[in-house]
């Protein structure tokens, strides 16, 4: 690898690997974005990077030698169904066919950086957590590609994290969740990181620790209640309450109430479907201020990410492709951890971790025969090591969503009506959903609103100080 790593990224959005990979002086070449807002974003941010376009294009431009091959790729593409026999036969599966031209652009890369003399580019690929249950087995459809199989790997049941030996790429993948790495969001996503034969991407992904990391986190965070007995349950969704003194805090001139201690994934529809959702009742996306509930506006969304202030707020945004292009983006300081592994890595500072777990774990058996390692969260692999490969870092970071919240300049458009109050009270009677019962408390207070107004209005018509036919219906 060079001196300064180069790198292009397909599906690109809005860039967080931009401002992830900046603090380390990586080079961004080129862009990837189809979508007319975040293309905008990109422009907006970045002139100087070009945006190629459809990804579709590129394997043959890296190819044609039209751009540069990078030392490493990144990217998010949807993986939906696809075969990887398929693939190798040409056959198109729309749902699949982007995750397919992933690889073929990895491919493209190496080919090129192998007639210059070069190693095989590192590969960095995210995805939801879901992918690792995909009934079409997706994932091991994926990797094995990756890895340079013919065929699927093929096993009883995917792991959280893991390691395969391939036949041209080694790949490593692990789960990570931001809520440990400094911000207030549960977001668990899947990252796939691989690179040639010489390459070893559980020394980036991997940690090794002297303790558990699980009595760690805990240590860190003593306020979290939650799943004493398995930190890392599989539970989604933080239902209990919060402490009194924690949910009610003043900040500026506002008195703030929240009704979670971090909100669940924010997704991109949150524009449209904020009061039809898991969201809706669970306090996960709401907050009251001065007594009034809200949505979260598009700059508190921008933090909850880590991007900068206003960093979506450009000529001819909305609202809703805000909330769309901030929530389909990564969370910034989560692939910046990796970043800074990959440096390490680069610069070999990183501890030779592979020598301590590959001799302790067995591998998992498998269709191909492939040297697999199916891992958990934590396994001790000495008597006094522990290799993490569990959603939380070793030096686990936690944000306050006191940080998040804007105070001042909040337009009227994003609190909630009384109306609006009642009307997600009665779907939730409809459905027989349970809410937050803080957050459920102070709607049925604020729908009352309604009542006493309408009672105001009678006593105003039967005392004739207002006359207006139909006022009161």
């Amino acid at each position: 690898m060079t001196d300064k790593l180069t790198f292009g990224s397909v599906c690109s959005g809005i860039e967080a690997s931009q401002l992830a990979f900046n603090s380390f002086n990586f080079k961004q070449l080129w862009s990837s974005e189809i979508a007319d807002f975040p293309s905008k974003v990109l422009e907006h941010h970045y002139p100087s990077i070009p945006n190629v376009g459809d990804m579709l294009k590129i394997p043959s431009l890296i190819l044609e030698e039209k751009i540069e091959a990078p030392d490493l790729l990144c990217g998010g593409t949807p993986c939906q169904a696809f075969s990887l026999a398929g693939w190798q036969n040409g056959l198109t599966d729309e749902r699949g066919l982007l995750t397919m031209t992933f690889i073929d652009i990895a491919n493209a890369i190496d080919k090129v950086r192998e007639k210059n003399n070069k190693e095989r580019s590192i590969v960095l690929w995210e995805n939801v957590e879901g992918v690792l249950n995909d009934r079409t087995n997706a994932f091991g459809n994926f990797i094995a590609g990756l890895a340079g199989f013919s065929e699927e790997l093929k096993v009883e049941k995917w792991s959280k994290s893991g390691f395969l030996e391939g036949k041209i790429r080694n790949v490593a993948w692990r789960v990570l969740d931001a809520k440990y790495f400094g911000l207030p969001q549960q977001r668990k996503r899947l990252f796939v990181l691989a690179g040639g034969k010489n390459f070893r991407p559980d020394e980036v992904l991997f940690e090794i620790d002297n303790r558990d990391i699980s009595y760690i986190v805990k240590e860190n965070k003593k306020t979290d209640k939650r799943n004493e007995g398995n930190l890392f349950s599989q539970i989604e969704e933080h239902k209990e309450e919060i402490d009194n003194s924690e949910k009610i805090f003043y900040k500026e001139d506002s008195k703030f109430e929240i009704f979670r201690e971090y909100t669940d994934c924010l997704y991109s529809a949150y524009a449209t479907k904020w009061n039809g959702n898991a969201a809706a009742y669970n306090g996960s996306l709401y907050i009251a201020q001065n007594d009034r509930i809200r949505r979260l506006i598009p700059l508190e969304c921008e933090r909850l990410m880590g991007f900068p202030d206003n960093y979506t707020l450009i000529q001819g945004n909305s609202d809703t492709n805000r909330y769309h292009a901030v929530g389909n983006s990564w969370a910034v300081p989560v692939v910046k951890w990796i970043g800074q592994k990959i440096k390490s890595y680069q610069i070999k500072s990183s501890e030779n971790i592979s020598c301590l777990w590959g001799k302790s774990i067995k591998p998992t058996k498998n269709n191909l025969d492939a040297e697999l390692y199916l891992l958990g969260h934590v396994k001790k692999v000495s008597h006094s090591k522990y290799l993490n490969s569990s959603p939380s870092p070793n030096n686990p970071t936690f944000g306050d969503l006191k940080d998040i919240v804007q105070s001042k300049g909040v337009p009227e458009k994003f609190y909630i009506s009384p109306t609006g109050c009642k009307g997600i009270l009665r779907r939730m009677r409809e459905r027989s959903i349970k809410m937050n019962p803080e957050l459920e408390k102070l709607m049925k207070k604020i729908a009352n609103q309604l009542k006493e107004e309408k009672k105001l209005l009678e006593k105003k018509v039967s005392k004739g100080k207002i006359h207006y036919e139909g006022l009161l219906h």
